[in-house]
């Protein structure tokens, strides 16, 4: 399909266009929120909701998780020649920087120790860097948007808790909405001979992270922590909710967030279209 319809719209726009390129940076660079993680106001908790808290094995790899993010997303910003991009690529890579700082002001407020944070070193392949981030938070981001709002609708986070970190859940969907733009807008444009390459590439990644992950699951029941820290809490927050019925949050909060959105944006689709298959063959 080479441009996306909008119900209404005059203006439909060809996938890999400049006018696509314009549409997906602009929607990032348009939406940015410019809070600083520094004056946020974490709400008091009751031992209970602290501990709560506290007890999640996610907090080493989820600042990690964060510090990686940052150096690939800007590793690939150094390299893009294109303005327009460059610029909303290195808003991304803030953006990560900013997750992390917001997790690290949070374990501090809570009193939450941490492991000493490893070296970041520079990727070697700034685009395989970037596209595994990508690809990744396409992943991770789908179950958080569902966990998030399961523990909100359980209570497992205080209602104060759970709007102050609202804004990283939003520029989560962000994130991934430019970066499938992203990927579809850059296959459009390369040279025909770069393609079988690039597509390489994706599979490689996607191959990467589904062993990734099952090892992860192979490890959540043995309180090992991991580098992944979505499904590392998985188990903690969602403990009221049986499978099926959290991957139906996970949709209906994926479109949710997705909504807000030009409707001519492509949306992330292979992680709904396999968690509604994965859904199809559950009681």
């Amino acid at each position: 399909m080479n441009s996306v319809e909008v119900p209404g719209s005059e203006m439909p726009v060809r996938l890999g266009s400049e006018a696509h390129k314009a549409l997906f940076c602009r929607t990032l660079l348009d939406t940015f929120n410019p809070y600083k993680p520094a004056v946020i106001d974490w709400p008091q908790l009751d031992a209970e909701a602290r501990e709560r808290l506290v007890s999640l094995p996610i907090w080493d790899i989820a600042v990690q998780t964060e510090g990686r993010a940052r150096l690939h997303v800007a590793s690939y910003a150094a390299v893009t020649r294109d303005p327009l991009l460059r610029e909303a690529i290195e808003l991304n890579a803030f953006e990560e920087g900013r997750h992390k700082n917001v997790l690290s002001n949070l374990v501090q407020a809570y009193g939450i120790a941490l492991s000493p944070e490893p070296e970041y070193l520079t990727p070697r392949d700034p685009e395989w860097a970037f596209m595994l981030t990508g690809y990744s938070e396409c992943i991770d981001s789908f179950f958080a948007f569902g966990l998030f709002e399961s523990a909100r609708r359980s209570g497992y986070f205080p209602p104060d808790l759970v709007n102050t970190f609202e804004p990283v859940m939003q520029e989560e969907a962000r994130h991934i909405l430019f970066f499938v733009n992203w990927a579809a807008w850059h296959r459009r444009t390369m040279p025909l001979w770069r393609r079988p390459w690039f597509e390489l590439k994706v599979l490689g990644i996607w191959i990467v992270l589904v062993w990734e992950r099952l090892r992860i699951a192979r490890n959540v029941g043995h309180g090992v922590q991991d580098n992944n820290f979505t499904l590392s809490g998985a188990k903690s927050v969602s403990a009221e909710i049986s499978v099926p019925q959290l991957i139906g949050l996970c949709l209906d909060e994926n479109s949710r967030r997705m909504s807000a959105y030009d409707e001519r944006l492509v949306r992330p689709a292979a992680v709904p279209a396999l968690a509604r298959l994965a859904r199809r063959f559950m009681r």
